[in-house]
């Protein structure tokens, strides 16, 4: 692509704005239900309260991101909304997208992959992330996050070059517009509309399961298979890592505490030393692999990334689809790359010890992590090398009722 049509778009953070604050934010809305005593009729009402916050300022649930400058190696903007519910009922989130704009093409908001695509299908990346499905009543809290960011030199220049003409194009038609017509308020570069939503929780199979929340931890005796109140050398700390339990799956799965001691050795040794560290467990138990890893880190739309040799940092993004997460494996192995991530974030999977990750890197590494300082690495290790070995649990709920989710 000539010089002359690269796209050097740059974002405005002020241009990240909200409309009027809607009923849904700041209105209470009231819920009635009835419960019949003995010698009356009595009505409770529920206050409905889900509150908005960019900052220090309550906002409205409809989002407007108007593009003007977003430009090729550009640093990645954050915008994040702190849900608070300050209601008496249970709420559950979600959010849609209701338009985006890129340029004069306008994306199809229909298509059931949308998240994939606006996260990987453009030379920029735009990312979006609901922290918790759920807020509890009166002092539930999640949180909302947009991050968008262009690789310097994200490796497809057939997209860059489209990309860099449309923006040309788009520039010049909206200039003839604008000196024809001096009243003419030229269009944004790129728009995107998103409506968070928050509805009473109501039970169903489709549900998420209040119970296990990604990241939520309880205790679990791996030896007895049962809930346990006191840590101990069988009563471990558990980390959900499911992404989206529902109320209709009947398992759950965790991560064991990575403070405790696991067999190390080489990866050669991987299925022995997995047999060594639970030969004694009752409970159901596999290797971690890198699929499971991703589908954790990729959570964080803002400090998890993959770094590759002579190449810009990429964002990992979302990776739901098997297909583009086989393609971001791809990515770190062919440019001798690896993943970062916050160790703050993910501390069940962070530790200074080296940790096997059972998937292989290459024909002479494996995939592991390890804690350095603020942040974590997920990087080929040289299957010679000894590191540890840290098993994934499948729970049944069944054996789970008695538990409590901290």
């Amino acid at each position: 692509m000539k010089r002359k049509y690269k796209a050097y778009v740059k974002l405005n953070l002020l241009s990240l704005f909200f409309i009027a604050v809607s009923f849904i934010s700041i209105t209470l809305a009231w819920f009635a239900y009835s419960g019949i005593s003995t010698v009356s009729t009595e009505v409770d009402i529920k206050a409905w309260n889900i509150e908005f916050m960019q900052d220090t300022k309550v906002v409205s649930n409809q989002i407007v991101i108007n593009l003007d400058d977003v430009y090729p190696g550009m640093e990645t903007s954050l915008e994040e909304i702190v849900i608070h519910n300050l209601g008496d009922s249970d709420a559950v989130l979600n959010y849609e997208v209701q338009s985006a704009r890129f340029f004069n093409e306008n994306v199809d908001v229909e298509n059931q992959n949308l998240d994939d695509v606006l996260s990987h299908s453009f030379p920029f990346h735009v990312n979006i992330a609901l922290k918790d499905r759920y807020v509890k009543a009166k002092d539930g809290e999640s949180k909302f996050s947009v991050s968008i960011s262009w690789p310097l030199d994200s490796l497809r220049d057939d997209l860059d070059s489209l990309w860099g003409n449309r923006a040309y194009t788009f520039e010049q038609e909206e200039l003839a517009k604008k000196s024809e017509d001096p009243n003419y308020v030229p269009k944004k570069t790129i728009q995107i509309v998103i409506s968070l939503k928050a509805e009473q929780y109501i039970e169903s199979d489709e549900a998420p399961d209040l119970r296990y929340n990604f990241g939520d931890m309880l205790l679990y005796d791996v030896v007895l298979n049962k809930p346990c109140d006191t840590i101990s050398d069988t009563c471990l700390r558990m980390f959900v890592i499911d992404r989206d339990n529902k109320k209709k799956d009947e398992t759950v799965t965790l991560v064991p505490d990575i403070l405790r001691t696991y067999p190390t050795g080489e990866y050669g040794n991987y299925e022995s030393l997995l047999n060594e560290a639970t030969s004694n467990w009752s409970v159901q138990t596999r290797s971690l692999t890198i699929e499971d890893m991703l589908s954790v880190i990729s959570f964080d739309i803002y400090k998890s990334y993959l770094k590759r040799d002579t190449l810009s940092d990429v964002i990992i993004g979302k990776v739901y689809l098997t297909e583009r997460m086989n393609e971001m494996i791809a990515k770190s192995k062919d440019y001798n790359g690896y993943f970062i991530y916050n160790s703050d974030k993910f501390p069940y999977l962070a530790s200074n010890k080296c940790y096997w990750v059972n998937s292989d890197y290459s024909a002479d590494k494996a995939f592991a992590f390890v804690k350095d300082a603020e942040t974590a690495k997920l990087f080929g290790e040289i299957k010679t090398n000894s590191c540890s070995v840290l098993p994934v649990v499948t729970l049944n709920k069944m054996d789970l009722d008695s538990s409590t989710v901290v």
